[in-house]
């Protein structure tokens, strides 16, 4: 063999090696087109969703819809009255508290039952555990959100399964991620920009939104200016960064596109965008208050493993309860077979009543 032949053998087979790389990219990557397009406005103004219908198919076979606990014919006797130190449901049959703790285990804690809130060898009124403490808080949360943020939830209702789905640790809570590189280096200040992170959908948007949204002390979210000036809109190009860094973040989380909220003709006017985009804007300001009036509060309750990386309690986000879907559990209610989990209770029939500090939805941290 000669150095002309060696070489035109060398490059065939690099050439060869190289389209094996290629074709093996493109058929792992390559998507089925069983899609379906749905028509949500007017014509030529790209008022579309796009489903790939086997995706969503698995997406829907993968969910679990737990059977509710059959009715208990009522005692009337309050569960006050039996228990002690019952500080939020008090007020509740004792029937329906029974058949309440039965789903709540199941919800939470299939595999511990009672003894995942309920210390073994004490009595049953101990708040030994940090769960139990942590588990009436969040039962609060549960009636606070289906009593205070109707016009997010209603009429599907949150339950604990609405996010924990068998686990005792819901799989979608968050932390702040102190890995990602933040400082000024050699080519300047990336602005938290260029940082891949699947909450910015891998994209070169700021990675971490939540922090900057959802979390304590949240930032104005930016508003398109209705001039072509900056006529009194003085909110900068970096805050649109971060806007459209949560913008993916909610469209992940429910599985569409920026139509789903959004009229492209015009992305910032309300009177164009379809109502989802309401339900959106109080989606935002629900999942601020809750993490604000309770689950940041409840860092203290926490063993360190169940904080972050950074010292910090977990916290929720759009992803915590939709996993994917439009509406939670693709609107299956389960609130229907638990009213108790609706309303607070009157206090007085607490024993002792447990401080109540529903957050309010008059107090919007932002703008959009």
């Amino acid at each position: 063999m000669n150095q002309r032949t060696a070489w035109s053998n060398f490059w065939l087979g690099m050439g060869g090696a190289v389209a094996a790389v290629i074709g093996v990219g493109i058929v792992s990557t390559f998507e089925w087109p069983d899609t379906e397009s749905v028509q949500t406005g007017y014509r030529g103004n790209g008022m579309v969703q796009v489903y790939n219908q086997v995706a969503l198919a698995n997406q829907v076979a993968e969910t679990e819809f737990p059977e509710p606990e059959p009715p208990i014919e009522p005692a009337g006797i309050l569960a006050s009255e039996i228990y002690e130190n019952v500080q939020v449901l008090g007020h509740l049959d004792v029937s329906d508290f029974n058949r309440l703790m039965l789903s709540i285990s199941n919800w939470v804690a299939p595999e511990q039952q009672c003894a995942y809130c309920h210390a073994e060898g004490e009595e049953l009124s101990s708040d030994s555990l940090y769960t139990k403490r942590v588990a009436r808080r969040m039962i609060q949360m549960t009636m606070d959100i289906n009593e205070t943020w109707n016009e997010h939830v209603m009429p599907t209702g949150v339950t604990c399964y609405t996010c924990h789905r068998g686990q005792n640790v819901p799989e979608y809570v968050w932390f702040e991620d102190p890995g990602q590189w933040r400082g000024t280096g050699l080519v300047g200040n990336p602005a938290e920009q260029n940082l891949p992170s699947e909450t910015a959908g891998l994209s070169s948007l700021p990675f971490d939104p939540l922090v900057t949204y959802l979390a304590e002390g949240p930032e104005e979210i930016r508003v398109a200016g209705e001039t072509a000036l900056p006529t009194g809109n003085r909110t900068s190009i970096k805050q649109t960064e971060w806007t459209y860094s949560l913008m993916m973040h909610m469209s992940q989380s429910l599985g569409v596109n920026c139509t789903y909220c959004h009229n492209s003709r015009s992305f910032g006017d309300w009177e164009q965008s379809p109502p989802q985009r309401t339900t959106a804007w109080h989606m935002i300001r629900m999942t601020q208050a809750m993490n604000q009036e309770y689950l940041v509060p409840l860092g203290p309750e926490y063993p360190a493993d169940r904080m972050g990386p950074g010292g910090d309690a977990p916290k929720i986000n759009c992803t915590t309860c939709h996993q994917g879907a439009y509406k939670p559990m693709y609107g299956y209610s389960m609130i229907e077979a638990h009213p108790e989990l609706t309303t607070f209770g009157p206090p007085e029939l607490q024993d002792p009543p447990m401080e109540m500090t529903p957050a309010s939805a008059d107090a919007p941290a932002t703008s959009q």
